[in-house]
């Protein structure tokens, strides 16, 4: 086993640092966003079956199965550190928020995985894409 890293673009977000922080820190506030994501095209990557609650996020992800994220560590306001809790394979997420202006942010997504070499040729392109997936719809919320 190996670790892997995945980075999403970053991507501007127009609100500031501490509105953005304040949403992603308490996952409860993205519930009435979800329908965001089926906007979103999904050929090969299927996020669905999302839930939402203050400190953990819930989801089906095809082809990778039930994947549930909880919050382990806020550095206010700049730093929000997921890690998986249930997941086929083990993943750690954190989003980096850096303010730009006063009104506005850019943000980035790390992902990072332990697979073996196989799982890494099958995993690796989904989970880049969805990683991408999560950071596009994270800038078009209404923070």
């Amino acid at each position: 086993m190996s670790e892997y890293r995945f980075e999403s673009p970053v991507k501007q977000i127009p609100y500031s640092q501490q509105r953005v922080y304040a949403k992603l820190s308490n996952l409860s506030y993205l519930g009435d966003y979800t329908d965001m994501l089926e906007d979103l095209p999904q050929d090969k990557v299927k996020i669905e079956e999302l839930h939402f609650d203050e400190s953990s996020v819930s989801c089906s992800v095809s082809p990778i199965g039930k994947v549930e994220l909880r919050i382990v560590e806020r550095d206010d306001p700049k730093l929000v550190k997921y890690q998986a809790t249930t997941s086929p394979i083990p993943l750690t997420l954190w989003a980096q928020i850096l303010p730009t202006a006063v009104e506005a942010c850019k943000i980035k997504l790390t992902l990072s995985t332990e697979l073996n070499f196989f799982m890494k040729g099958m995993l690796q392109k989904p989970l880049k894409e969805g990683l991408d997936k999560i950071a596009e719809v994270l800038a078009s919320v209404p923070y």
